[in-house]
């Protein structure tokens, strides 16, 4: 075990608390503190030591991690009174796992060099949802070399890969931020489908059923749609974070002089949702804006999702997992290949829901061009673009298939004939055609 370097770890929040257990189950020494002791118990229990302040947790550590919830919290964390930085020793490495602004990680960095101390801007992406429970997840890193070297095994005992993007802080946080995009705009869209489908009379778990084997499936459809029909909208991220997120890729995109039309509606989403609930909520919470927009709910009775992010705060994830090609893992119920419902609707119904598929389809297309233009404009290369949102929550069917899936604009059009507007309020739908119609 004196191979192991030794981790100090601030941030024992929903993400932090899965990262340390698998630290501590291979055998690093871990220390710890949260603004919030009563965070840290049980990682505590496992055998994490606790601190009384940043620079205390941080002294002796080679390796620091700050997984905090919005940019100001890390420079506290780091830079503050009693402040981690303090307490670092030269040739030990700061990484930052949150998605947070990176020019504020670029000036704590300028800081940590002064001490001789190496920093990475590291930001973390989920595959299966939440793929740090059974290490599933990637990192995207930039800044410091070196640090890399020394944290690389680390990281990779935490999660499922890594990837060093650049010398220069800010390229991973461009990875997350896009690859990011790519979810949140399908989280939005398939709460509207969902509106879609209960009002033309589309039973929702038949929907549901019917998207998972189509071209409009993704991460999100899969397996986020579950916490829609419990009620849940996902215990593991906060909406504070998901409207951050999405305000910081605005504000990239800005900067880029990428125009990001599609991108721009989304955000402006989040932000409707940020204002009108608390920031301490769900993420998927963006989806009972449409629900209170038309006065009913997107709930199945008795459905739970598989998950201890949903209803059931208990429940324990299969031990059996399918694996696909790329070595990407998923448990059990969800699958690697779906049929289509077996029960058979009225033809014009059937009719509508592939229309609405191949929609979802085309907007998952049309938000990947986006992204793509954002790391285009970092001077990211498309082969690092394709491997990091492979093993991002943004994938999605038309991502894995973009060699071979041929976009239809004609779909939009088709969608916009429909007129579903007579009978459901679908805004970002309807913001979403108007831009894709005039592309």
């Amino acid at each position: 075990m004196s191979n192991l370097k030794r981790i100090a770890y601030i941030g024992t929040g929903s993400m932090g608390k899965p990262m340390i257990f698998k630290l501590l189950k291979a055998g690093y020494p871990v220390q710890v503190y949260d603004k919030y002791p009563e965070a840290a118990k049980t990682v505590i229990a496992a055998g994490a030591v606790w601190y009384n302040s940043p620079k205390e947790v941080a002294e002796n550590a080679d390796i620091v991690v700050t997984n905090l919830p919005l940019p100001h919290h890390v420079t506290e964390n780091m830079l503050g009174e009693k402040g981690a930085l303090a307490g670092m020793k030269p040739g030990s490495t700061w990484i930052d796992f949150s998605t947070t602004d990176y020019h504020n990680t670029q000036n704590i960095a300028k800081e940590a060099k002064k001490k001789g101390v190496y920093s990475l801007e590291c930001p973390v992406s989920n595959l299966s949802h939440m793929g740090v429970d059974f290490a599933n997840i990637s990192f995207y890193a930039s800044g410091d070399k070196p640090g890399y070297d020394l944290c690389e095994k680390a990281l990779e005992n935490m999660g499922k890969i890594s990837f060093f993007v650049s010398n220069r802080i800010g390229e991973a946080q461009t990875v997350k931020l896009l690859t990011n995009l790519l979810f949140y705009t399908g989280m939005v869209v398939v709460g509207e489908v969902l509106a879609i489908a209960k009002t033309q009379g589309i039973p929702l778990i038949w929907m549901w059923d019917f998207i998972k084997p189509s071209r409009g499936n993704s991460f999100v459809s899969e397996q986020v749609t579950p916490f829609i029909f419990d009620g849940s909208y996902d215990y593991s991220c906060s909406l504070e974070i998901t409207v951050k997120d999405t305000d910081l890729t605005v504000k990239l995109a800005d900067e880029l002089n990428v125009p990001l039309p599609l991108g721009r509606i989304i955000e402006a989403r989040y932000r409707q949702s940020g204002e009108k609930y608390n920031a301490h909520d769900n993420h998927v919470m963006v989806t009972k804006l449409i629900e209170e927009e038309n006065n009913f709910d997107l709930r199945v009775p008795g459905f739970i999702a598989s998950s201890p992010y949903g209803l059931n705060r208990s429940y324990v994830h299969s031990p059996e997992r399918v694996t696909d090609s790329f070595g990407r893992i998923k448990p059990l119920p969800y699958q690697l290949t779906y049929e289509r419902p077996q029960q058979k609707l009225d033809a014009k119904l059937e009719k509508i829901a592939q229309d609405l598929t191949d929609f979802m389809a085309y907007v998952n297309y049309a938000i990947l061009q986006e992204s793509y233009m954002l790391g285009k404009n970092m001077g990211l290369t498309k082969d690092l673009l394709v491997d990091v949102i492979r093993w991002s929550c943004g994938t999605s069917w038309v991502f894995d298939n973009e060699d071979t899936y041929q976009p239809d604009s004609s779909i939009v059009t088709k969608i916009r004939q429909y007129d579903f507007g007579k009978k459901v309020k679908i805004p970002t739908i309807t913001k979403l055609i108007s831009v894709l119609e005039n592309q």
